[in-house]
């Protein structure tokens, strides 16, 4: 592995909710790190944590080639954290995906990691889903060594997940669509150690596919308990039939409407790791359980504006 004093690693969308726990494990290991995204503004926190002359930024758009190209100019390694939904969906996953590995190949970088999703795949009924899966194959049509990592959910004090549903909890009913849909949820800190790695160590992560999870696989409805627990929030839960779902996703594209078709197609399938590629475990990471951590972004939503000053211990299932 080349010394990390002397990597610098590119990061498009190092300033989102996953890729400012991938820079700060690049940072501290000593790497230079450039972030790359529309508004480099975004990444302003990620500044105090490099030495001088370690942190720099870029404007950058996947869809746009030139500006790609510059981005990973000298760039030993290449990390591609970018996803959107909507009608941008092939722009951005497929397209720019590909802008992506061809510039990094032009470049001479040695490594490239392409964060996709559990689910990624070509003929998924989804767009999200099909999109990715064009984007994984464009990657590696033009980067054969590339690292391809597609976690599961992803909770953290910053993420729309945990939040989003505590914040819900605050009303008398707690509705929970597609109830029975599996997921295991991965800590944000966990997979930005993982993706950092494989950036740093294309010898042994290159030409790969890890599907991420966390300990526990959980149902939606065990998801939505698990944060309650932690929050202590005491709604009534109720679980939406699947008809109730199938309509609201009819009216997805209606402003303010809570859920999309596509997000309903993906809803059909569970999100867990497959089995069939390699998880944390690859990169020597004992993945962390919600409840351990959950607490200490969660403890503002608790009963009363208390903070939960305490671990629940829900133990790993399978």
């Amino acid at each position: 592995m080349i010394d990390p004093s002397e990597q610098l690693i590119t990061v498009f969308g190092g300033g989102g909710f996953i890729g400012r726990y991938v820079c700060e494990f690049l940072l501290k290991r000593g790497v230079r790190v450039r972030v790359a995204q529309r508004n480099p503004k975004q990444a302003y926190l990620i500044q105090p944590l490099g030495r001088v002359g370690h942190y720099g930024a870029v404007r950058a758009d996947l869809t746009d080639a030139d500006s790609v190209a510059r981005a990973v100019d000298s760039a030993t390694g290449v990390v591609n954290l970018c996803g959107v939904f909507g009608n941008k969906m092939q722009s951005v996953h497929v397209t720019g995906a590909r802008n992506l590995a061809e510039a990094a190949s032009a470049a001479g970088a040695t490594a490239l990691v392409q964060v996709s999703a559990i689910g990624a795949d070509p003929e998924s009924a989804s767009q999200y889903g099909r999109s990715k899966g064009e984007g994984e194959a464009a990657v590696r049509q033009a980067f054969p060594n590339a690292t391809v990592i597609r976690p599961s959910l992803v909770f953290g004090p910053e993420d729309d997940l945990t939040n989003r549903f505590a914040g819900m909890a605050r009303l008398p009913f707690l509705p929970v669509i597609a109830s029975q849909t599996r997921f295991q949820p991965v800590y944000v800190r966990d997979l930005g150690k993982a993706i950092a790695m494989a950036a740093l160590d294309p010898k042994r992560f290159g030409g790969r596919t890890f599907e991420i999870g966390g300990p526990q696989k959980m149902s939606m409805m065990e998801l939505h308990h698990a944060i309650l627990e932690l929050t202590g929030q005491t709604p009534e839960v109720v679980a939406l039939p699947n008809f109730v779902g199938e309509l609201m996703s009819r009216f997805g594209w209606l402003p303010g409407a809570p859920l999309t078709r596509d997000q309903w197609l993906m809803l059909q399938r569970d999100n867990v790791p497959s089995g069939d590629a390699s998880g944390l475990e690859a990169f020597g990471i004992r993945p962390t359980p919600l409840a351990a951590v959950g607490y200490e972004w969660l403890g503002r939503f608790h009963k009363g504006g208390k903070f939960a000053g305490r671990r629940i211990d829900l133990t790993a299932t399978n």
